[in-house]
């Protein structure tokens, strides 16, 4: 029977891309999104997979939202949190908003989303939690304290909870994408995404097909003796 992937911000750039490539891998895929009606109707017409309307920092709104993914396609054994948001700013202006927004998304998701499904893959024997990072959560960026903080704190998160799961058959990891040609990168000014390509060794922004791709190999049975690792795929930007 065909395991059961639910991607946060599944319905848009890297996890759109995931969900297609996790779909086209053979496993029953559910995609949660946050606000954007249009685009998630269009990824449903154009894809078939279900999509989820809920708000990853509202702990409440998560535990629902699994339930009804559960009822509907069947119990979670994959899953992708990839959501995340920006809200830049030199820390120094920062408002409350802007921090609590960013983290409230990108870090406490992890606990929102994670929680509901982890005795379930206890019970089952079986699991794989993988969370999109970013290269700004190991090297820091300017003017990014926000994200580069719930970043950094994902990975905090990836290593203990899989020390803590890995004799129950559930793998914890995490991806740090580098700069990959998302919408969001492409509203950059053009001579800040100059900068930025001038600084990637490969010479090039990545494919969110390339972060997918990632991905199914640690959803995978070959991916099963990764666990508490950090996958960077930044084209050599930041190694560590």
């Amino acid at each position: 029977m065909a395991k059961v992937a639910l991607v946060t911000g599944g319905t848009r750039g890297i996890g759109a891309a995931i969900c297609k490539a996790l779909h086209e891998a053979g496993y029953k895929v559910a995609a949660s999104y946050a606000g954007n009606d249009e685009a998630a109707a269009k990824f449903k017409a154009e894809t078939g997979i279900p999509v989820y309307k809920w708000d990853v920092g509202d702990y409440d709104a998560c535990a629902a939202g699994i339930a009804k993914v559960e009822a509907e396609v069947g119990p979670v054994d994959i899953l992708v949190n990839n959501a995340g948001i920006t809200k830049d700013g030199f820390f120094h202006k920062m408002t409350k908003d802007q921090w609590s927004a960013v983290i409230r998304t990108n870090l406490d998701s992890l606990f929102n989303m994670t929680r509901p499904v982890i005795e379930g893959m206890r019970g089952r024997g079986f699991g794989r939690i993988i969370v999109i990072s970013s290269i700004n959560g190991q090297k820091g960026q300017m003017g990014q304290v926000n994200y580069s903080a719930a970043k950094a704190g994902d990975i905090g998160f990836v290593k203990a909870l899989a020390q803590e799961n890995a004799n129950k058959g559930i793998t914890v990891n995490a991806i740090t994408p580098g700069y990959i040609g998302t919408d969001m990168v492409a509203a950059m000014p053009e001579e800040a995404l100059k900068r930025v390509v001038a600084g990637i060794p490969v010479g090039r922004l990545g494919k969110p097909e390339e972060i997918a791709q990632t991905v199914v190999f640690l959803a995978s049975d070959n991916g099963a003796f990764a666990t508490g690792a950090t996958f960077a795929v930044n084209g050599g930007q930041y190694m560590a």
